[in-house]
């Protein structure tokens, strides 16, 4: 008897029961036809719109979903071979080809806007070219100080001034002595490009970067929200702050005095009883080496510079530059940590990074080498024979006073330098894949801060996070292990003072920063057992070529490399990220520096004036920026 099929408690047809086969096979049939023909063609896409990824062999996007353009390109956004894209969800994504749609484009934190600070320079006056030389060299510490600081530094000259409306007023007053009229032409200078912050040459920050007045400022800045006009107490002229409206009601007011010829400064051609400029505390984080300040705890290079302009200058500098090292390096009692991951084999890796921490730690050449500077009288002065502390930690430990310098290798180096027994063995993607660990560098450094059993994702954002964040982006240096020269050639910008040379690797009696080339490479750091395991004599004398060949592979265009290198990083995406990331970051920061030094130095020989007009090596200085 044939089985009886029933549907929804009734008996269904003899014959319909016979053909449940046939109905189901046509029902899917047409299931699968509406969906081929509902997916949208790439065909109707323009080639340019596909993201790399849909090309790449080994990072498939889902092919049913529509290809979505990158986000657009932003000015100077790529430097050799890093690209970034800035974006206000940097910390939210770990990997950055999520947003940007391209393997290659680092997401970045956006740009924060430099305030620019004003200082004044008259360079008509006429001085002999040491002079000349002394103050430009000056110039060059004040700038390199404020740009370490988040701010842009700018040299005004007579130009500015004499474009200003009240130029033509001040030639009428022809009993203004010299030194007013000078003064007023700086206020003018600073009137014509809208206010802002006025600082005399003699004027440094020294303090930590989120120091709340500095905070303060910048902030301010980036709002062009000035407020009152402003001095600071103790600072006499030192430093202004104010809008455009405010500083010209102040040169009015100053330029009708009747007290002209008896005044040497705008402040006090003032007339008496007009409340035009506010007076602020006394700040920590400024020191101004004005003359009254010199007479008491600088005497030495005070009677200099009366002696010799030239060379008190030169000597001036030099204090100045130590103290902005002794400021420095009192925010960091603990030292500086080298970070060291995998301790076992990368040695000659983090070399260059401690050879940087050996010249920081190290005092600069000063006539007053016991010194402080005058807004700090109680600091620990640098002494050559207690140097900063310098630790190789395998882990990352985020510490406010301690200052990290980080080494971050491509997958391939961290590959070459663990994974293989000699650098010779013929490695493929089936290696890779069988008898390596995945993202073993960024889950060694990052043990502290992200727990075991964490995602890798989570272990990038924490990576990032030290890197680029506002809290830790001052208290650390970060560079890849494969860049040539291993230190950035503008690394004294960083920290905003010249980096001392102590007869090391890097000094070769003529430039502060290191020399490229494996002989010009810097011998490895000695091993401590309290910082992880000590390496293997046989492993630590194999690391340089290793290190080469990874530099090589970088490079490298043949296809079978290019293959191999995809598929390193393709099984290592975190290490990768982390990769990208720190060259992306430090190449934006150079970028940055670079084309402002370009900017700058279109007005450093002066609109219709002769080369070198300004300072007899002024434009050059700021064109190389050394």
């Amino acid at each position: 008897m044939p089985k009886q099929y029933v549907f929804l408690g009734r008996p269904v047809p003899p014959g319909l029961s016979r053909r449940a086969p046939f109905l189901l096979a046509a029902l899917a049939l047409f299931a699968l036809t509406s969906l081929l023909y509902t997916v949208p063609s790439t065909r109707k896409v323009p080639s340019f719109a596909v993201p790399k990824s849909v090309k790449s062999k080994w990072h498939k996007v889902n092919p049913l979903h529509h290809p979505v353009h990158e986000p657009p390109r932003q000015q100077n956004d790529t430097l050799g071979t890093s690209s970034w894209y800035s974006y206000y969800t940097w910390l939210k994504v770990p990997f950055s080809s999520s947003v940007t749609l391209d393997e290659n484009r680092s997401l970045l934190p956006p740009m924060k806007r430099r305030p620019p600070i004003y200082c004044y320079y008259d360079y008509t006056i006429k001085k002999d070219p040491e002079t000349r030389d002394s103050e430009s060299a000056l110039l060059l510490t004040w700038r390199r100080a404020w740009w370490a600081q988040g701010f842009q530094p700018v040299i005004l000259g007579p130009e500015e001034a004499i474009h200003n409306p009240m130029y033509e007023e001040l030639q009428t007053k022809k009993e203004f002595d010299e030194s007013l009229r000078i003064d007023i032409m700086r206020w003018l200078a600073w009137e014509n490009m809208g206010g802002g912050l006025l600082s005399q040459n003699l004027l440094f920050p020294m303090g930590p970067f989120d120091d709340p007045l500095l905070s303060r400022l910048r902030r301010i800045g980036e709002r062009d929200n000035f407020g009152h006009l402003t001095k600071y107490k103790d600072l006499k002229d030192g430093l202004f702050v104010g809008p455009k409206k405010e500083i010209a009601q102040a040169i009015k007011s100053a330029m009708a005095s009747a007290g002209g010829n008896q005044t040497k400064t705008l402040l006090a051609a003032l007339p008496a009883g007009e409340d035009l400029i506010a007076q602020d505390d006394t700040p920590s984080s400024l020191a101004y080496y004005e003359d009254q300040a010199m007479e008491k705890k600088y005497g030495k290079v005070l009677d200099e510079i009366t002696k010799s302009r030239s060379a008190g200058y030169n000597s001036l500098n030099k204090v100045v530059n130590a103290h902005l090292h002794v400021t420095w390096k009192n925010q960091f009692p603990e030292g500086i940590s080298v970070l060291k991951p995998l301790a076992k084999h990368t040695t000659h890796m983090i070399a260059p990074a401690y050879a940087l921490a050996q010249r920081l730690s190290h005092c600069p050449d000063t006539p007053l080498p016991s010194s402080c500077p005058p807004n700090i009288p109680n600091c620990t002065p640098c002494v050559s024979s207690q140097p900063l502390k310098i630790a190789t930690p395998a882990r990352y430990m985020n510490s406010s006073t301690l200052y990290t310098i980080g080494t971050v290798p491509h997958p391939y180096t961290t590959l070459l330098l663990t994974s293989i027994p000699e650098p010779e063995s013929d490695v493929n993607i089936t290696y890779v894949r069988r008898r390596t660990k995945r993202d073993i560098w960024l889950a060694d450094a990052m043990k502290h801060v992200v727990h075991a059993g964490k995602s890798s994702g989570q272990r990038v954002l924490a990576m990032k996070s030290a890197i680029a964040s506002d809290h830790t982006a001052s208290r650390s240096l970060w560079f890849s292990a494969e860049r040539e020269p291993p230190i950035p050639d503008d690394v004294d910008w960083h920290f905003g003072f010249a980096i001392p040379r102590n007869g090391s690797w890097a000094d070769d009696g003529k430039s502060e920063t290191p020399v490229p080339g494996p002989e010009r490479r810097p011998p490895p750091p000695p091993a401590d057992p309290k910082d992880g395991p000590v390496a293997d004599p046989k492993e630590l004398e194999m690391e340089p070529a290793r290190l080469q060949k990874a530099r090589e592979m970088g490079k490298s265009k043949d296809p079978k490399d290019v293959e191999l290198r995809d598929a390193v990083e393709a099984w290592n995406l975190a290490d990768t990220e982390a990769w990208r990331f720190t060259r992306a970051y430090l190449a934006r920061s150079r970028v940055e520096r670079l084309k402002w030094e370009e900017e700058e130095a279109r007005y450093s020989e002066g609109a219709g004036t002769e080369k070198g007009r300004r300072g007899g090596g002024w434009g050059a200085w700021l064109k190389d920026g050394e």
